[in-house]
């Protein structure tokens, strides 16, 4: 199964995305608080794709997003963003990007974007 990386400052939301994720058979999940942990987890851990909040301490997702990008370019990172974020989008997309998930949540529409990112 593959292993999902959810990066959000914010733990309730984390649990939100796995618990949609969990509910559809998906079992393999690595956690970071924002995107310095995030760029150093995704080299430890190598996940099969990222879900990653924009807005968070230390380094915001967009930086990471590049980051990651940088060194794997075929890295697969979904953005979440909330509402009024447009224009983050965007740059999210332009910065390589494959969708993004605006908050809050619809668990239909998280597993919908992983199975299609994923090729489920």
């Amino acid at each position: 199964m593959a292993k999902i990386m959810l990066v959000d400052d914010a733990a309730f939301m984390r649990m939100m995305v796995k618990n949609a994720l969990t509910k559809s058979g998906y079992d393999n999940f690595v956690e970071a608080q924002d995107g310095a942990e995030a760029v150093k987890k995704y080299e430890e851990e190598s996940p099969d794709m990222v879900i990653m909040d924009i807005t968070m301490p230390n380094m915001d997702g967009l930086q990471a997003l590049k980051k990651i990008r940088e060194a794997h370019p075929d890295a697969k990172i979904v953005m979440c963003t909330a509402m009024g974020q447009e224009g983050m989008v965007v740059d999210a997309i332009k910065s390589g990007a494959k969708d993004f998930i605006v908050k809050p949540f619809n668990a239909e529409r998280i597993v919908q974007t992983v199975n299609t990112i994923l090729g489920n």
